[in-house]
């Protein structure tokens, strides 16, 4: 059925970006007054960095709970929510001046709240980790399973699909991490002191670099590692900005990580480097930051925490070539490179600049009298 299109007051307990065609980006939150709550989808204007002053799409949830985590489909077509009691699957559909969405049969309506909730980057999978810890893993749309592990943790703290959808990382409160095959479903447990806790996880996804950051809690020390997925070896570690995290993620292109701090920081980190490329201290002023997403197609993070609600923010990092200034850039160098070679040809004497065949000199016959070749022949043969 189609939620009221009423606006409910309350604070947000999670957001997630939704990507759409030709840059026409949503965002969908989670909302809770306690005894009410709701979904809400707002446009995302990439000129103001902002979202609409007003929902564009509601969805009472009248069966109660609140809303503990969203997942959207890479297709932005569908996404699932968890609630404090149940889960539920809707699909998008519209423009933004008429979106809608409605809620839809859905297997795991029944299995409590789930911590974690991720969908392969191909999309064609679906994985769900529950705060009893226990892990599935479904084939996307069907939902038949691959993996079902009731005690696959103590309980779900954070996971993610590698790029290529062949494994997931899962982590928990205890400290432990976890890697899965999405094919046979056979784990592999990352090894670690008994000091160290693993408590958040991201595979790169460049393309190019088959690694896994996780950041480990030593003690007081918050360090992020570094793991070559061919052998589940730690390759190093470093410690970049020395706060505990709530949330991390990565922008899709796999250029920045960043992390979300309990006391409402927003670090990014450059890949390529391991630097901080930009740091926004108090971004939600000493809250803890429970959603943590960079926009799909810009340098800007969604970040939510029950104090301050949801906010957009514009990220201080080296901003990318748009297609059209690529082009612009290509056709620019064509023409610097045309008149170059313009002026060159016009001031050169090179072999291809031929003369005018009218202004040639002309070339009188030599003729030689008898007197001067017999003087020529008279010569004898020189001895060398």
């Amino acid at each position: 059925m189609d939620g009221g299109d009423v606006s409910v007051e309350g604070k947000v307990t999670c957001a997630s970006c939704i990507k759409r065609p030709e840059n026409a980006h949503l965002a969908v939150t989670g909302k809770s007054t306690g005894t009410c709550s709701s979904l809400e989808i707002f446009s995302f204007n990439s000129e103001t960095t902002s979202l609409s002053s007003s929902p564009k799409a509601t969805y009472v949830l009248e069966e109660g709970g609140e809303p503990v985590r969203i997942a959207v489909h890479p297709s932005g077509d569908d996404f699932v929510c968890s609630t404090t009691t149940c889960c539920k699957l809707f699909e998008l559909y519209g423009h933004e001046d008429n979106l809608k969405f409605v809620c839809k049969e859905f297997p795991l309506q029944d299995v409590g709240p789930q911590k974690c909730m991720a969908f392969s980057v191909d999309g064609s999978k679906l994985a769900t980790g529950g705060v009893d810890g226990h892990f599935r893993l479904f084939k996307w749309p069907t939902m038949r399973i691959i993996v079902d592990e009731p005690k696959a943790h103590k309980s779900f703290r954070d996971m993610d699909f590698s790029l290529d959808s062949e494994f997931l990382a899962s982590t928990s409160t205890d400290g432990a991490a976890r890697i899965w095959n999405t094919t046979d479903g056979v784990p592999v447990t990352l090894s670690r002191n008994a000091d160290e806790n693993i408590e958040l996880c991201r595979f790169s996804k460049d393309g190019t670099k088959p690694f896994l950051f996780t950041t480990v809690q030593k003690g007081n020390k918050t360090l992020i590692a570094v793991w070559d997925i061919s052998t589940w070896k730690k390759i190093g570690h470093k410690s970049l900005y020395n706060k505990p995290a709530s949330i991390m993620t990565i922008s899709l292109d796999g250029k920045y990580l960043a992390l979300g701090s309990k006391d409402g920081d927003v670090c990014v980190i450059d890949v390529t480097k391991m630097e901080i490329s930009s740091l926004h201290k108090r971004l939600h002023l000493g809250t803890n930051i429970t959603s943590l997403e960079f926009c799909p197609s810009e340098r800007v993070a969604l970040t939510t925490s029950s104090q301050w609600g949801v906010m957009v923010t514009k990220l201080n990092v080296p901003t990318d070539w748009k297609e059209w200034q690529i082009y612009l850039l290509l056709l620019g160098l064509f023409l610097a490179s045309a008149i170059l070679f313009y002026v060159f040809f016009e001031n050169s004497d090179s072999f291809w600049n031929f003369p005018d065949p009218s202004t040639r000199p002309k070339i009188e016959t030599l003729h030689v009298d008898a007197t001067s070749e017999e003087q020529w022949s008279s010569f004898g043969p020189v001895d060398l």
